[in-house]
């Protein structure tokens, strides 16, 4: 066992996609696509520890992923390809997010993992390259190390930074779990949705295109939808399952979220233009 003191609580941030259209598909089968990425306050934690003997090590378990397969673990050997002379480390994941619920929980740990340890080796890589390993993990995780709200276009590694509105999000997180490949793969899903612009996006132009699926799919998120929708404006993260509504206060997302029917889960959060990550890095 290392000696070394841990590093902890690095936050791995969960984000909400304001908007999301599938403007295409290319000749690999990814999707072309244009969202919004916001983060909220609300965040997995990890905690890191160097070993001296090389070996990279997640402590603890994770249900229903193994550890070979686990995107913190592939981004630490991602990572120490690309810096040789790298000591091992131990991993500890804390984990609040919800699998399957379109909040980026597992993207934002690898990114995590990526940021904190590209840190705490001394590799000394810059933003953009820790983001091109990341998308090989996956295309969320260039977002999570970008660490600022962004609007992106191509599989949504194409960013640019946008300064939004910062409301409370009430959230609602329905007890399923909803694959991100199997929405994609759905032959209703529309693909050739018409590219709009940051400014018709402002205006109000907010579609998910995987909306019409996961509803027709999942009744319990048309169902968290149909209720929030009572009080505001409901839209869906991503690929779902959560859904969230925008407030101007916490108080009246508080006040929403007590009338929550029994047994739902619900969350109320305060919206991020910077990332948890992007502050932590900032201050070690």
């Amino acid at each position: 066992m290392s000696s070394e003191p841990w590093s902890a609580d690095w936050p791995a941030p969960a984000k909400l996609n304001l908007m999301l259209r599938v403007t295409g598909r290319r000749a690999d089968g990814y999707h072309e696509l244009q969202t919004v990425f916001q983060f909220v306050d609300w965040h997995d934690s990890l905690d890191f520890r160097l070993r001296p003997d090389g070996e990279i090590r997640r402590l603890g378990e994770l249900p229903g992923v193994p550890e070979q397969d686990d995107l913190v673990v592939r981004a630490a050997r991602l990572l120490r390809s690309r810096c040789p002379g790298a000591p091992g480390v131990d991993i500890r994941l804390r984990k609040r997010l919800p699998m399957g619920g379109g909040l980026g929980g597992g993207s934002s740990d690898a990114a995590t993992v990526l940021v904190a340890l590209n840190r705490l080796w001394g590799c000394g890589l810059p933003e953009t390259d820790l983001a091109e390993l990341g998308l090989r993990l996956g295309a969320d995780v260039p977002i999570f190390v970008h660490g600022r709200a962004a609007w992106a276009e191509g599989v949504g590694e194409r960013l640019q930074a946008v300064d939004l509105p910062e409301p409370w999000y009430l959230l609602l997180l329905p007890p399923v779990h909803v694959s991100t490949g199997e929405i994609f793969a759905a032959p209703e899903l529309t693909r050739n949705s018409r590219p709009i612009t940051i400014r018709a996006f402002v205006a109000g132009d907010r579609r998910n295109d995987c909306l019409p699926v996961v509803r027709d799919r999942y009744p319990e998120v048309a169902q968290a939808l149909e209720w929030l929708g009572n009080y505001a404006e409901a839209r869906m993260t991503g690929t779902g399952a959560c859904v969230f509504a925008a407030f101007d206060t916490r108080a009246q997302a508080e006040a929403v979220l007590a009338q929550m029917p029994a047994g739902w889960t619900g969350r109320v959060t305060h919206a991020a233009n910077r990332s948890a990550l992007r502050d932590r890095l900032e201050r070690t």
